[in-house]
């Protein structure tokens, strides 16, 4: 499986998806003038993944701020991962927000009450 590296630019996030090591990350900004056209990719290759199987998956979520159109598409990320955790592959979702942002924390929250299967863990990482 090949690894998807796309740079942060003004509007979208960096993306780095090593999908062989199990491995995904996204972190910056999301609100591309097309979030489906810039998540669709994305959203087939963690697909291809998942129908291979293979081992643990960790996906570190990293967004300063996102867009309700981002949020959908990271839904739509998150859908695969809890049913293939739910199919027993081990699956972590790491939410990573700053200290003090309450609405990144918040987005977070909302999004981890769909989870029963795959681990949803809040991250706080510390202003410096």
């Amino acid at each position: 499986m090949d690894r998807i590296q796309i740079p942060a630019t003004s509007r979208s996030p960096l993306v780095d998806f090593d999908l062989a090591a199990g491995h995904l990350l996204l972190r910056g900004e999301s609100y591309p003038e097309d979030a489906a056209a810039f998540y669709g990719p994305l959203l087939l290759a963690l697909r291809a993944c998942l129908d291979e199987g293979g081992g643990p998956l960790t996906f570190d979520v990293a967004l300063s701020y996102f867009n309700s159109s981002s949020a959908k598409a990271l839904m739509n990320l998150f859908l695969p991962l809890e049913d293939a955790a739910e199919e027993g592959r081990p699956v972590t979702i790491r939410w990573h927000y700053a200290e003090g942002d309450d609405t990144i924390a918040e987005a977070g929250e909302d999004f981890a009450v769909d989870f029963s299967h795959a681990r949803f863990e809040m991250v706080q990482e510390s202003s410096v």
